[in-house]
């Protein structure tokens, strides 16, 4: 892909993005809103976080559903990489209201969803957290 029609913003996933801390997380599942997507359930909050990006996330996939290592760590990285790809929207919103967001992506199901479906379904899922952002603020 040619350099000029890419956007001059790197699309990184910074470690400062991740979401590490067990007591947001814990907050997050005890107080936490939920909204759900075909392939996502995305528990979030508007919360302080100690970090200066405005979004931090976590992604979890079960072991009930997903039995081998090997498959839960391919869809995380899946993942990771299709939030990466379309984070863009909701760091541009969050920034714009001086606003941070913690939340926590576990995946529904019990088969391995290909990369583009993957994509879609992280897009859709930022855009209905987008949506209900919105409507909270």
């Amino acid at each position: 892909m040619n350099s000029e029609i890419r956007s001059s913003v790197r699309e990184t996933l910074f470690k400062g993005e991740r979401l590490c801390s067990k007591k947001i997380i814990s907050a997050l599942f005890e107080t936490g809103n939920v909204l759900h997507t075909p392939l996502f359930k995305v528990v979030w909050a508007l919360t302080a976080l100690p970090s200066p990006f405005p979004a931090q996330v976590v992604f979890s996939v079960p072991k009930r559903g997903f039995k081998h290592a090997v498959t839960r760590n391919l869809i995380k990285r899946r993942l990771r990489e299709a939030y990466r790809k379309n984070k863009s929207d909701l760091c541009e919103y969050l920034k714009s209201e001086d606003k941070q967001v913690a939340f926590v992506v576990v995946v529904r199901g019990n088969s391995i969803p290909d990369y583009s479906a993957t994509e879609d379904s992280v897009r859709e899922m930022l855009n209905k957290l987008l949506f209900n952002l919105r409507q909270k603020g």
